[in-house]
């Protein structure tokens, strides 16, 4: 069974939160570390308190940390190389095998996320921007009685508007699937991936080959923690919007256009596999059909979705690869930064996009697979294409879209996103900080 009680509730439930805090913190000894640790230690949630917590309840903790924030804390050399090769490496150091070149590169990450002296983040998930502010406060307090910890850089989450559903910048639906956990009472929706196991995202359990993988050490520390990808990338709306005009003359054939890259319809989110031709709010509305499709049955050749469609290259759908996929999901959080661009006005060259948590137990097989093979290997399916938003591009690349009798072709994808942060963290459980608080 889950240790809900001792599993920090980020990757395995998503509170009720319109407005969040990443604040990327560095420690310049370990005994304000700890003390830190110790003093927010009441403040985060477990997964069992916060699934069953009520509307009532206003604020959500977690806390993770690098493997340089591990080793600053007093975890040994010895016990670090237990640890993954991709954690103790970071995600700047994986740049090249990520795709992260050129406007993508570490070089022009934002938010001192590349620095050395990158130790923990601490993430806050509230209901409403009072809740937000108080709990700033009583952080603020926390940093008075502990001067060896900073902040190094902050970013502010907020939903964007229209508020009627969630979305991100360039206007789809988010939060549409997630990975159901075996051991959560929770019953997947007709034709979601059956539960995957505990071991696949929380470290301690058996994962889907049926085999438990040793802890890093020390066990008290890693038992029942997750490692997390973390990515910002900037959305260039006004590209985008370009983009589909300069593709379709009119509104229908934007949406279009936009919902083929996606393979779903941006406002509702319904799959183009069940609804090809117009959107269906009221089947995007009903989680016992928004889900239930398989391509390798349903559209093989990519009539109604494209297969370089992007939810289709990361969930491919197929009963040939299923147990391949069922070893490559992820735990997605995370949200909007950046103010709203109305419809009808251009690009302001503000800063906005997406900052997102990837919670995996392995970084190499499930987070850094997707990025460098789905989303941006040309081979994938003999395209000759990339992720139009999780790949890099240039413009030197198209995007098919297959039609009968001649296939259509969306002529040189630009960059519609940029890499402006990454890093990898982990996530431990309550009793791993409560270690890590009490180290000497």
């Amino acid at each position: 069974m889950l240790e809900l009680e001792d599993i920090q509730h980020y990757l395995l439930t998503r509170p009720h939160a319109t407005i969040a805090e990443y604040h990327f913190m560095t420690f310049s000894d370990a005994a304000s570390g700890r003390r830190w640790i110790n003093d927010l230690l009441h403040t985060i949630g477990n997964a069992k308190t916060v699934m069953a917590a009520s509307d009532t309840d206003m604020r959500w903790v977690s806390m993770a940390f690098t493997a340089n924030g591990l080793r600053k804390l007093g975890i040994s050399e010895t016990e670090l190389a237990t640890f993954s090769e991709p954690f103790l490496q970071g995600m700047a150091a994986r740049a090249g095998m990520l795709g992260d070149t050129g406007a993508n590169h570490p070089d022009n990450w934002e938010d001192n996320i590349t620095s050395d002296n990158l130790h923990a983040v601490v993430i806050l998930f509230a209901k409403d921007r009072e809740e937000k502010d108080r709990c700033l406060k009583a952080h603020e307090a926390y940093l008075v009685n502990n001067p060896g910890v900073k902040i190094l850089s902050t970013l502010h989450i907020e939903a964007i508007p229209p508020y009627d559903y969630v979305h991100e910048h360039f206007g789809y639906r988010d939060r549409i699937t997630t990975p159901v956990i075996e051991g959560m009472g929770v019953e997947p929706t007709p034709g979601s991936h059956p539960p995957s196991k505990a071991g696949e995202f929380i470290l301690g359990y058996a994962d889907d080959t049926g085999e438990t993988v040793p802890l890093p050490q020390p066990s008290a520390l890693t038992r029942n923690g997750s490692y997390l990808a973390y990515r910002k990338m900037q959305e260039h709306v006004g590209a985008f919007r370009d983009y589909l005009r300069a593709n379709g003359e009119t509104e229908e054939e934007q949406e279009l256009v936009a919902a083929k890259m996606m393979g779903r319809w941006r406002k509702s989110g319904a799959p183009l596999v069940l609804c090809p031709h117009k959107d269906d709010p009221e089947l995007a509305g009903d989680n016992q059909r928004n889900n239930n499709f398989d391509y390798e049955k349903m559209d093989p050749h990519g009539y109604a979705c494209p297969i370089g469609a992007h939810i289709r290259r990361m969930n491919v759908r197929d009963n040939s690869v299923t147990r391949i996929m069922n070893r490559r999901l992820i735990i997605r959080r995370g949200g909007t930064y950046g103010p709203y661009l109305p419809d009808d006005a251009p690009e302001d060259g503000a800063n906005r996009g997406i900052a997102v948590f990837a919670g995996c137990a392995d970084l190499s097989r499930q987070f850094e697979f997707l990025i460098s093979v789905w989303a941006n290997d040309t081979t994938f399916e003999e395209l000759n294409e990339r992720d139009p938003f999780a790949g890099v591009q240039d413009g030197s690349l198209d995007f098919a879209i297959p039609k009968k009798p001649i296939k259509k072709k969306l002529k040189n994808i630009p960059a519609f996103t940029t890499v402006r942060g990454g890093a990898y963290f982990f996530l431990p459980g309550i009793s791993g900080l409560r270690y890590l608080a009490g180290l000497t």
